[in-house]
């Protein structure tokens, strides 16, 4: 399993930004996508997940409303759409995957993480 996350930089705050990851899942070509982040002296923090289908998605509280997670129909192409940024979005975002539901991965790490992008928000 592969994952590649691209897209991190720099924004000033209000502003927006997309990630997007590809995955090389191999025989697993069906799991859940997300990304999780950490922030500088922080915990890892569950951002998003969606289903292969599409159909299915879950955020993080502190992005809800903001960030959408969407992927590619019929491919292992997840992006992450990140609107009102704020300087408390500043993280390094992981792109994962797992054989699990968008709901679970929220509350359990997944199995496989990608290297990560940085998200730098300038107030």
């Amino acid at each position: 399993v592969q994952l590649q996350a691209s897209g991190g930089g720099l924004v000033q705050a209000g502003g927006s930004l997309t990630l997007s990851c590809t995955a090389s899942l191999g025989t697993f070509s069906r799991y859940t996508l997300g990304w999780f982040r950490q922030a500088p002296g922080k915990e890892r923090e569950f951002v998003a997940g969606v289903t292969y289908s599409g159909l299915s998605r879950e955020y993080g509280a502190a992005v809800k409303g903001r960030f959408t997670v969407s992927k590619e129909n019929g491919k292992n192409m997840v992006f992450l759409r990140m609107n009102d940024l704020k300087p408390e979005d500043t993280a390094v975002y992981y792109c994962v995957a797992d054989d699990t539901t968008p709901q679970a991965m929220s509350a359990i790490p997944p199995a496989y993480w990608g290297q990560g992008t940085l998200v730098t928000v300038s107030s």
